[in-house]
């Protein structure tokens, strides 16, 4: 079987579709599953990650990664190819192609939520995820909460959709048990436990003059409400010296938000810090040094930093939704929207009570027991063979 693979999110700085179809490819390296075939690559440059040429062939199309490339110049190059599927790592894919089709469509955020972004661009999405979604043989998704919005809001043929959580993180660097107090994982350099949860080995990290570290990590969209993170971080900043704030992503909100303009606004400059980017290695450090996580989002298909989070043993406050209670379940602080006081005593009591924080901690290794890349590996394998046998 030749299996044909959207690669464009490898290149550059790979976000989340990179990484989860990096931590798919690297599981399929490792594991070299019976029946598998070959896969072919298709992206317009160079991609970084690590594979057997002789198994994971990369075509390079060249040109600007965007819906053209992916509609025109994908297809016509990849019929040459003699695919028996293509898989879509990231909510759409080349509609002309004359090869089942099996899509990952993590959420739908631009359809439940269309203020979020501009008219122009959630007109597209829209469009394009659902025409793929009905042209698919099957859909992937990566919660059940994200299942009942493909059925829901795009009456996608439930039979259709296959629920496949991934892992915690990305990577093949040696192994340490899930139990382990020196773990960290996803956008970080990590490995795979025996438990087939990923965690990673942390290196040392220079005394910091702030101990008490609180830390997001995410792409910065107005649905994850940062500049409120910020705002209730204030206080404890106003009343400790020993506390401080990373803020790790880039800024898409729209309508735009001037995190810069917040923190000078709160007077918290010498406390808080905004990492639009970081390296594998400085984010792996950064999991290691924090002592509380934050991710206030109103709206995600998975959570997957505040896992990332847990499997570095850095108790997570998250705003309470459904998927949040799906993914971290006991684990987790949970806070309503708009409460910036409730969000400020959140945030103390997973930096300074103890007791609670090791509940949480308790708690964690349950939750990612449900996110393992050798799970997640087999069973999208699973239904592309199934999808180019139709």
């Amino acid at each position: 079987m030749r299996i044909g693979v959207d690669a464009r999110e490898l290149c550059g700085r790979a976000t989340g579709v990179g990484r989860y179809l990096a931590g798919l490819l690297q599981e399929w390296a490792r594991r070299g599953p019976a029946g598998a075939g070959d896969f072919v690559l298709y992206a317009p440059e160079a991609i970084a990650l690590p594979l057997d040429a002789r198994k994971f062939r990369t075509r390079i199309v060249p040109g600007r990664p965007g819906t053209w490339w992916e509609q025109v110049t994908l297809p016509r190059e990849a019929s040459a190819d003699s695919l028996d599927v293509w898989f879509a790592p990231g909510y759409t894919a080349p509609l002309r192609l004359r090869v089942p089709i099996v899509v990952a469509i993590h959420d739908l955020s631009f359809v439940a939520h269309p203020e979020w972004f501009t008219i122009r661009e959630g007109a597209r999405r829209r469009w394009m995820v659902r025409h793929t979604a009905a042209a698919a043989e099957a859909v992937i998704t990566i919660s059940e909460f994200s299942r009942r919005e493909l059925v829901e809001r795009l009456d996608v043929d439930a039979r259709r959709i296959h629920v496949v959580p991934p892992g915690v993180g990305t990577g093949d660097w040696g192994t340490r048990g899930l139990h382990s107090q020196a773990v960290s994982a996803g956008s970080a350099v990590a490995t795979r436990s025996h438990a087939g949860v990923n965690t990673i080995c942390s290196p040392p990290v220079p005394q910091s003059p702030r101990p008490h570290r609180v830390l997001y990590v995410g792409s910065i969209f107005n649905r994850r409400h940062v500049v409120d993170l910020i705002r209730a971080f204030a206080p404890i900043a106003r009343h400790r010296s020993d506390v401080a704030l990373d803020i790790v992503g880039d800024n898409r909100s729209y309508p735009h938000q001037d995190l810069r303009a917040t923190i000078a606004g709160e007077g918290l400059t010498d406390c808080v810090q905004w990492h639009e980017y970081v390296s594998d290695e400085e984010l792996h450090a950064m999991y290691a040094h924090a002592r509380a996580f934050a991710f206030l989002s109103e709206y995600e298909g998975l959570g997957l930093t505040p896992l990332e989070a847990l499997a570095a043993r850095v108790p997570p406050v998250l705003l309470d939704t459904p998927v949040a209670r799906e993914s971290c379940g006991a684990s987790a602080v949970y806070v309503p929207l708009n409460d910036l006081p409730t969000v400020t005593r959140a945030l103390e009591s997973a930096l300074f009570d103890a007791r609670l924080r090791a509940a949480l901690l308790a708690a964690a290794p349950a939750a990612l027991a449900k996110y393992s890349w050798t799970r997640a590996a087999a069973d999208t394998l699973t239904v592309l063979q199934r999808a180019a046998a139709r």
